[in-house]
């Protein structure tokens, strides 16, 4: 497990350290291009600190610097830890004023720290913004007032470096907390996993993935299953074979983040195991790919268009690198990852596809079967990492798991097979896939991961929205009462009230945004256009100011926008499209200018999926927007919408 902090040392060993030995010792830990007004800054915030904490309490008193923040890849400038009391203390060198945006970070900081740092979950957190040239403060303005919150993280207070000491006596005297051991708190795991951008840019600033994604209820955890498909690959080159690997997992568990993990573990092109993540998921593509492009320049001096094309040399669209390879080159890749590869299409549609638009006569492959032989173009050995999920197919034409057992069977049986032990689990197979479609291979119980880990606050999430969907109200109703305190959830037929809870809930820079069916067609007369396309790069990543950005509330996000990413907060629009009856589930699709029922029962499924994907974007909490309908709009009956809004009150979900 990496270093936690760049420094860190009892209080009474860092007041009597000389100054310039501590500012070595945090700059030999720093792995980035350092820049002059970085070291200045960290002696700045030495001198400042060694003058206002000398006479505090040094009695089981602990400074680090440069601390990890596992939600943003980013290191916190100071935490102190006194008398049981966290202090997350944001230093701005030479600013004379307060700044919103600074204070949005620090407030941050100390919040990931609770949600994300399992040793701070039930401690008092107080985050703290130092404007070093701001001017002294009279009596009068001295006085502060410290709010804190339901979680015990205090609203960000800004003050001059001359009142460190007198926050910290006055914090520390009125809470009275019990102390604890610093550096075991610091050594406690990151519990659960961020988001899959933070955690992609955590990673590709080379933070260990055991540090970002520890489960501690889950034996089989990420690290794990990363160390075993490294050991494969590495195995794989040595022995001269080509190897295939099924990955499964919960929605959740981070199946994402271990191809994100072994694709920027080997991203450099000169590698012997260079690898490339693949997925078809083109907003997850364009927003990764951007997400690690910013952080990169922040990191580095280098050009922004310099940072892109690093970034997406190991993250590409999947059908990038299938049409680049129609010239039977060989990739320069030795290791391919694909993300959600049970979303592959099958040879109808693949075949269509190639002759139609990519002007391929006579093309007629499955997906899995194409990609397969792309890699077995090398010579000597390649991998494929197959990252295989489950009840998530919200398209047409996808071929599922047997797409890829049936190309091995048929055409590469010279390839080694590693399964994960859950492959055949009801949530992966397709149908006629038994035990003997992998009677070839071998079975690696690490190639599973059993713990979701996107709602942190209720890991039951995913089951709830399961009876949901599935419309019975009895287990939803059983099964959220058992964490409506940790997740909230609320149900309203007003717009304006929901945007509104919405941004109440929300606090730093946790995100929000609005999501609905991409056939909630009939919403356009609430001002929700599912037919607008966003940028997606815009909206996951835009800051709160920008209207392109999803915290503006006024684009809406469709399931094709938001698979495989995620939000702290969301407003789920409901539409007509899928309806909750006294005599059970409507699936409707809106053609032309009316609603028409859906007959098939794939269709029926393609559009619970959407709903399923949408209802558990959140991480949080949400807050659900079921319209109350129009009598003069025959498209927009309050009988659509009565029953849905019924029931999702009889599943627990209060209104708000």
């Amino acid at each position: 497990m990496s270093n936690r902090a760049f420094y860190s040392a009892p209080l009474e060993q860092f007041l009597v350290t000389n100054a310039l030995s501590i500012s070595g010792e945090i700059s030999a830990a720093h792995t980035q291009q350092l820049q002059h007004q970085q070291s200045r800054a960290w002696g700045a915030e030495i001198d400042i600190l060694k003058r206002e904490l000398k006479l505090c309490s040094a009695d089981n008193t602990h400074i680090f610097f440069e601390f990890m923040i596992p939600r943003m890849g980013r290191r916190a400038d100071v935490v102190l830890v006194v008398k049981g009391v966290i202090f997350v203390i944001e230093f701005k060198v030479g600013a004379q004023q307060i700044n919103h945006a600074d204070l949005r970070q620090a407030h941050g900081y100390a919040l990931d720290l609770k949600n994300f740092h399992s040793g701070s979950h039930d401690k008092f957190i107080v985050p703290i913004l130092i404007a070093t040239n701001l001017a002294k403060p009279t009596p009068q303005q001295a006085l502060f007032k410290l709010d804190f919150a339901f979680d015990n993280v205090a609203s960000p207070i800004a003050i001059h470096s001359g009142q460190i000491l007198n926050v910290i006596n006055q914090i520390t005297t009125s809470l009275k907390q019990v102390e604890f051991g610093a550096n075991q708190w610091a050594a406690s795991g990151y519990l659960p996993t961020p988001t899959i951008i933070e955690a992609a840019q955590a990673l590709y600033a080379q933070h260990n993935v055991e540090d970002i994604a520890k489960s501690e209820a889950d034996t089989q955890n990420i690290g794990q299953t990363s160390q075993q498909l490294l050991q494969l690959i590495h195995d794989a080159r040595e022995r001269k074979r080509k190897v295939i690997c099924f990955v499964t997992g919960v929605p959740g568990a981070g199946k994402t983040l271990v191809g994100l993990n072994i694709a920027s573990t080997h991203s450099n092109p000169k590698e012997k195991e260079y690898s490339v993540f693949l997925s078809g998921n083109g907003s997850l593509v364009s927003v990764l790919q951007e997400a690690l492009a910013r952080d990169r320049k922040v990191r580095t001096a280098d050009t922004m268009a310099s940072c892109r094309r690093q970034t997406e040399q190991f993250i590409q669209n999947i059908h990038k690198f299938r049409d680049d390879s129609l010239s039977g080159a060989v990739p320069p890749e030795q290791v391919a990852i694909f993300d959600e590869a049970q979303r592959a299409w099958n040879k109808e549609q693949t075949s269509k596809f190639m002759q139609t638009k990519r002007n391929q006569i006579g093309f007629n492959k499955s997906e899995p079967e194409y990609l397969i032989e792309v890699m077995d173009r090398h010579e000597d050995w390649a991998v494929i990492i197959a990252l295989i999920g489950g009840g998530q197919e919200i398209n047409t034409g996808e071929v599922g798991l047997l797409g890829w057992l049936n190309a091995l069977d048929e055409k590469f049986s010279h390839w080694d097979a590693y399964y994960s032990a859950d492959l055949l689990n009801e949530e992966y197979i397709a149908s006629n896939l038994t035990a003997s479609h992998l009677s070839k291979g071998t079975v690696l119980p690490c190639l599973h991961l059993a713990t979701s880990m996107r709602s942190f606050r209720a890991e039951k999430l995913s089951s709830f929205i399961h009876y949901l969907i599935d419309g019975d109200s009895v287990l939803a109703w059983k099964l959220f009462t058992t964490f409506s305190h940790l997740y909230p959830i609320k149900v309203t037929r007003d717009l304006d009230t929901a945007k509104k809870w919405i941004k109440s809930q929300s606090r730093a820079t946790e995100s929000i945004g609005m999501l609905a069916s991409s056939n909630a067609i009939r919403l356009k007369a609430e001002g929700i256009f599912v037919k607008n396309k966003i940028e997606p790069k815009d909206w996951f990543l835009g800051p709160p100011e920008d209207i392109r950005s999803s915290h503006f509330l006024e684009d809406i996000a469709t399931e094709f926008d938001v698979q495989g990413l995620e939000l702290d907060w969301c407003l789920v629009a409901w539409d007509g499209d899928f309806r909750f009856k006294p005599t059970g589930k409507e699936h409707w699709r809106f053609r032309g200018n009316k609603w028409e029922k859906r007959q098939q029962e794939q269709t029926q499924i393609y559009l619970e999926n959407a709903y399923r994907v949408l209802l558990t974007r959140a991480r949080q909490g949400m807050v659900i927007f079921v319209p109350s309908g129009d009598d003069s709009d025959k498209t927009r009956l309050p009988e659509f919408y009565d029953d849905t809004f019924d029931f999702l009150q009889r599943c627990g979900i209060t209104v708000v």
